[in-house]
């Protein structure tokens, strides 16, 4: 019985013949010799018919092959130097599985709403491909860093009664006659995890209700957020340092032919984990946005202390360092509660934001929590929120409360900055935006 395998194990069974489960996404032909460019979910790569070597049976079909056309190949291992995979497979026979009728997504430019009207089918090709691989090696590679570092995964709710965040970006929905929210963030529920395991993570959906366009927001994401005890700010900043370093290591190692699909430079990436990333103060990058906003290569408005950043601001202060940057320390009033006021001055708070470079934005979000419990509940109601609804957020104060800290890091960000893809539509398999929830 012949061996069925995935291309990706060719280098197991070069010179014997094995059965390949694949699809057509093009094909050229003579008339002595075809050329078919498969993919099987797990790698690209060329089967060759040679007329003389099979039926006239197979050889017809092989010609005829349309577009996404599902086939088993059977055929002999070889290995092929010219290919990024190394190795094709000299085709003995065909069988056609499902035949695709007029493929939509046809080797012609196409729009990018076209694109995503059938996202479900753009999937299958090579850069989305790529995209979804890169993907998958930060969240396993991120698995692996929170196992190593003593970590465990703790589940939060997605329905919740409260709002982690802005309450205005809440989506609402009816609780059997109540109001309940989809999730923020699970961090509240993750720092009640931290009192009770030292470590915890979490990993899952988030939404928020912004009505924003831009290239780096979704309504839907994915968000690794993280708790722990007794570190302070700075070991904090060590510890998520570390963390991206090695989701970006994770992609070199576990996904290299896919960041060479996307043409993306990886001596910039391997930059990134070599040098030490930047870290400034809010107010100093205030004043360095001021010091340089009449220059030539500048576009960005004026900002006075106090002011929040937009994306031209963030994308010059990483541009200016070259490396992932962390500012920190932002006003208190432009920040969430559950935030910790630097010692000595009410007016910041020990937070960071982490800007990737080229453009790319904040990536990750983190503080040191608020502990004391009087101080929690003040912060709760300046800004305008229900003590009620953090009951249990506050009891976290009250019985043996400690130091600890957290960040979320957004993977869909993180995914378009080390893909180095131009928007975050395309980091998430089924993306949701203002204007799109279908497919």
């Amino acid at each position: 019985m012949l061996k069925t395998i995935t291309m990706n194990q060719a280098k197991d069974y070069v010179g014997q013949t094995v059965t390949i489960g694949a699809w057509v996404t093009n094909k050229r032909s003579s008339g002595k010799i075809a050329f078919l460019q498969l993919r099987d979910g797990k790698a690209y790569f060329q089967g060759i018919v040679v007329k003389a070597d099979v039926n006239e049976e197979t050889f017809e079909l092989a010609k005829g092959l349309t577009q996404e056309s599902s086939v088993f190949v059977t055929g002999v291992v070889q290995e092929d130097t010219r290919s990024k995979l190394g190795y094709e497979l000299l085709v003995k026979d065909i069988e056609l599985i499902g035949e695709s009728h007029e493929y939509p997504i046809t080797p012609k430019e196409h729009g990018t709403d076209f694109l995503m009207d059938h996202r479900h089918l753009w999937l299958r090709s090579t850069k989305q491909h790529a995209i979804m691989e890169i993907r998958n090696a930060i969240i396993y590679a991120s698995y692996e860093f929170f196992d190593k570092n003593g970590f465990i995964k703790f589940d939060s709710p997605i329905l919740s009664g409260n709002a982690a965040e802005d309450s205005t970006e809440l989506f609402e929905t009816d609780y059997f006659g109540e109001p309940a929210f989809l999730t923020q963030s699970g961090q509240l529920y993750l720092e009640a995890g931290a009192m009770a395991f030292g470590r915890v993570f979490d990993f899952g959906p988030v939404f928020r209700a912004e009505k924003s366009k831009t290239r780096r927001h979704l309504t839907e994401f994915w968000m690794m957020d993280a708790e722990y005890l007794y570190l302070t700010h700075d070991e904090s900043l060590d510890l998520q340092e570390a963390y991206v370093k090695a989701l970006i290591q994770g992609v070199l190692d576990r996904a290299p032919h896919a960041l060479e699909t996307l043409e993306r430079d990886t001596e910039l990436l391997k930059n990134y984990i070599s040098e030490p990333f930047q870290r400034i103060t809010y107010d100093e990058a205030i004043d360095l946005l001021q010091a340089h906003e009449n220059d030539e290569d500048t576009d960005y408005e004026h900002l006075e202390h106090g002011d929040d950043f937009g994306s031209p601001h963030e994308t010059w202060i990483s541009n200016h360092f070259g490396v992932p940057t962390f500012v920190i320390n932002y006003p208190t009033e432009i920040k969430a509660f559950y935030m910790k006021p630097v010692p000595g001055n009410e007016s910041r708070v020990l937070c960071a934001d982490l800007l990737a470079p080229e453009g790319y934005g904040e990536v990750i979000g983190g503080s040191e929590r608020e502990t004391d419990y009087d101080k929690l509940l003040d912060r709760i109601k300046s800004n305008g929120l229900n003590p009620d609804d953090y009951a249990f957020y506050l009891d976290l104060r009250k019985y043996g409360s400690v130091p600890h800290s957290g960040f979320g890091l957004g993977l869909e960000r993180m995914v378009t900055f080390v893909a180095g893809t131009k928007h975050i539509r395309e980091a998430i398999p089924f993306p949701r935006l203002l204007n799109r929830i279908y497919p």
